[in-house]
């Protein structure tokens, strides 16, 4: 089999409409297309609009993209804040899921939070009833924080088709982040 050539690069405004597409193919996609990480039997609704995906392009926030030639199929956003970085919306075409490119796309975005944003603390979050997602940060040294928040309603990123579902809150720390010097 012979490997693919992926380009990792960073998104510019252009690329929202792309990267909300692949975003609901791969959390809300049709059951044909339904890849392992979908949640689409837990949440209706699109996971995300072009609109919010365009919200995304701000300081302290860079959303890296995994090409196959010209398409996007994978995607992670990276958001600075004060000494920790929130690494999210890990997308990847459900047609290529299951080969390693979350993976390795995660490494990309845990680097670049340490290297752009200082980050020595990184953030995930997880739905409650994604055992197996839990599992696969839990694997990658993610460990839950105890803070869980209710499903967010009204942020307009689908409505909850099951009761009971929560946001968890996991926490990395890089084995090597970044120096503070004391002042």
């Amino acid at each position: 089999m012979e490997a693919l050539s992926l380009e990792l690069s960073i998104a510019c405004k252009a690329d929202a409409k792309e990267i909300a597409a692949l975003v609901n193919r791969a959390y809300r996609p049709s059951s044909q297309e339904a890849g392992w990480t979908h949640e689409a039997n837990l949440i209706a609704g699109e996971r995300i609009s072009t609109e919010q995906v365009l919200s995304l392009f701000h300081e302290q926030s860079t959303i890296l993209l995994l090409r196959l030639g010209q398409d996007i199929v994978a995607c992670v956003h990276v958001q600075g804040g004060q000494s920790s970085a929130y690494i999210g919306m890990l997308a990847t075409n459900p047609t290529m899921q299951a080969q390693g490119l979350g993976k390795q796309l995660l490494l990309h975005a845990e680097a670049y939070a340490i290297e752009h944003y200082d980050a020595s603390v990184l953030k995930i979050s997880v739905l409650s009833s994604r055992p197996e997602l839990l599992a696969f940060y839990e694997r990658r040294g993610y460990a839950l924080t105890g803070q869980v928040e209710e499903y967010p309603v009204s942020a307009g990123v689908g409505q909850p088709i099951v009761t009971g579902i929560q946001v968890l809150w996991l926490e990395k720390v890089p084995a090597n982040p970044p120096f503070k010097q004391e002042s």
